[in-house]
Formats: structure tokens, C-alpha cells, sequence
């Protein structure tokens, strides 16, 4: 049997290396810090992430 935290844990690793940390929190109502840390965890490069409207 595959414990569940594991697999929401391996989940949330590989969307914080797809997406912002702070956008997949508000997604799945986790703290920011905390999909923040996976992010670091996971050599997650969100770091240099600018915000905001960039079509212009």
C-alpha cells in the first residue's frame, strides 16, 4: 500500500517545479512557505519569478 501523504508530498514536488510556489499554494490551500520549502526541497528555480502582467 502507497501512503497518501507520500504521494500529496511527491505531488506537490513536482508542481512547484512546473509553477510558482505561492500560485500552486493558493491552488491547494497550503501555506505559502510550506510549497516554498517543498520548492527548495525539490531544486525548485522559482525564485526569480516576477509577478504580475508581462504581455506588454
Amino acid at each position: 500500500m502507497f501512503p497518501a501523504l507520500h504521494g500529496r508530498t511527491a505531488t506537490l514536488r513536482q508542481l512547484v517545479l512546473q509553477a510558482p510556489p505561492s500560485v500552486i499554494a493558493g491552488m491547494l490551500g497550503y501555506h505559502a512557505v510550506h510549497a516554498e520549502a517543498v520548492a527548495a526541497q525539490a531544486g525548485g528555480t522559482w525564485k526569480k519569478y516576477a509577478p504580475g502582467d508581462h504581455t506588454r
